[in-house]
């Protein structure tokens, strides 16, 4: 993965690098997770839908009751800047990520005197290296014993880091299958998400997803159904068991960076009679088409560069 280290972060109202940022042990953030982000990413330097990522943002800052100081709009303004001050890099790494993170700031004793809020703002290369070869492999995908949170507990639209559900589904699905992703399931065993990304499958022609009841209301995801009834796909949010992985004519996974991830097999079993299948691969082109890049192609050049 390419070094950014040196990359111009914006931190509580500076620009200064990335390897400076420095997050104070008595932060809560650092302490109790306490803290929101999110995820965006550039396609030709250019932020996508970045509009629906400081929306998400904001209502997960709004939900945890913190006031990070800036309007959505001044946000939106910081991570475009942020784009701009970074652009002497691009055309090394081919494309950003944008990682604002927001924490409700030090500890101090009762939690309505913690603040003022720790503000950041990273801008890093596409991890491209990480997921090209997925686009002709295929991803494996093991579901784990340990379970989404449950929304009596943490709202999972809330787009957090308390997340030790995640590493500990990361630590068991690698027992198992040390290249594959972790796929969870609620309390009542239906699919739910992975870790940082949103599954989907085909089934005799129809495009299926987990409701969101139990699952972070991707950006990808809805840009991914968006796209399928644009093309007349037929689609169906519903309580998906593993049966129906394990039966499918196609898995994906949707997330901010690859947009698409193929699966070519779950819980050790082969999905399909190809991969990528012909939806995913219509799905994938047609998102090429709207961003202006060849996803694949983009993955494929600049992960030979990296590697």
């Amino acid at each position: 993965m390419a070094d950014y280290g040196d990359y111009a972060a914006y931190f509580n109202g500076e620009w200064i690098p990335y390897k400076d940022v420095r997050i104070s042990p008595d932060d809560r953030g650092f302490m109790l997770a306490d803290v929101v982000f999110d995820i965006g990413r550039t396609f030709n330097g250019v932020p996508f839908v970045l509009d629906r990522h400081i929306d998400r943002l904001y209502r997960s800052l709004k939900y945890l009751r913190i006031d990070c100081g800036l309007t959505p709009v001044e946000m939106t303004a910081l991570c475009e800047e942020g784009v701009r001050r970074n652009e002497e890099h691009l055309t090394r790494v081919g494309d950003f990520s944008i990682h604002p993170f927001i924490t409700r700031g030090r500890q101090a004793g009762r939690i309505r005197d913690a603040g003022p809020a720790t503000v950041c703002i990273g801008i890093r290369p596409v991890a491209f290296a990480t997921f090209a070869h997925y686009y002709s492999e295929g991803a494996h995908g093991v579901i784990a014993r340990t379970r989404s949170y449950s929304s009596q507990f943490v709202d999972p639209k809330v787009k957090h880091h308390s997340r030790l559900n995640f590493v500990q589904a990361e630590l068991e699905v690698a027992d198992v299958d040390p290249d594959a992703s972790p796929i969870l399931l609620d309390d009542a065993g239906n699919l739910t998400e992975g870790i940082g990304y949103n599954i989907f499958l085909v089934k005799n022609g129809v495009l299926k997803t987990p409701t969101d009841r139990s699952i972070l209301q991707g950006i990808s995801r809805g840009v991914l159904i968006e796209l399928a009834e644009g093309l007349h796909i037929p689609f169906s949010e519903e309580d998906l068991q593993p049966y129906d992985l394990y039966t499918a004519d196609e898995v994906f996974f949707s997330r901010t960076s690859p947009r698409i991830v193929p699966v070519s097999r779950v819980d050790n079993r082969a999905v399909g009679d190809e991969c990528p299948g012909p939806i995913t691969r219509q799905l994938i082109s047609a998102h090429s088409e709207m961003v202006g890049v060849d996803i694949v192609d983009q993955a494929v050049h600049f992960a030979n560069l990296t590697e």
